[in-house]
């Protein structure tokens, strides 16, 4: 693989994320969130609460988080829960690939996910189920208003050939 081809491959998605409720995307962070979508550009990709929050105004807003020194972080999505009852745990679900599928798998959450209103995992279980083009991912409760639709893009790439 070139450069450009390595350059190119970090910056194009493989799935995205399209936020349907405005809590949804009021959770994700700005410079992630672009018209509704969250792009995954890496597996596997780990989604949890953002746990670095304080009152503005009567609302939550995040604090900068810190630069870890080697250390990764435990999520490539931090999301805010509002709520008054937490939904999203500090370490909720993770999106990968087995073979050529995608699945998604709950981390132990508290409150569980949900695939298309099937629970997944909650009080600290865990769980494993495979992940489709279009399928909604409920993050927390079934009242939760953390819901997202699942795209994926694999085979979508178009071609960057110059002068097109």
């Amino acid at each position: 693989m070139n450069r450009k081809e390595q350059i190119i491959e970090r910056f194009i998605p493989i799935a995205a994320l399209e936020t349907l409720t405005a809590e949804a995307a009021d959770a994700v962070p700005q410079p992630q969130l672009l018209q509704g979508l969250v792009a995954v550009r890496q597996v596997p990709f780990r989604v949890g609460r953002e746990s670095r929050v304080k009152k503005v105004n009567g609302r939550l807003e995040r604090i900068e988080r810190p630069k870890m020194d080697d250390r990764e972080p435990n999520n490539d999505l931090y999301l805010v829960d509002h709520g008054q009852l937490l939904n999203i745990s500090r370490e909720h679900l993770l999106i990968d690939v087995v073979g050529s599928s995608f699945v998604l798998v709950d981390r132990g959450s508290a409150c569980g996910t949900k695939i298309n209103d099937e629970p997944i995992g909650g009080e600290d279980q865990g769980g494993t189920r495979s992940l489709n083009d279009g399928d909604i991912i409920t993050v927390g409760t079934m009242e939760s208003p953390y819901r997202y639709r699942f795209h994926d893009l694999r085979g979508f790439i178009v071609s960057l050939t110059p002068g097109r």
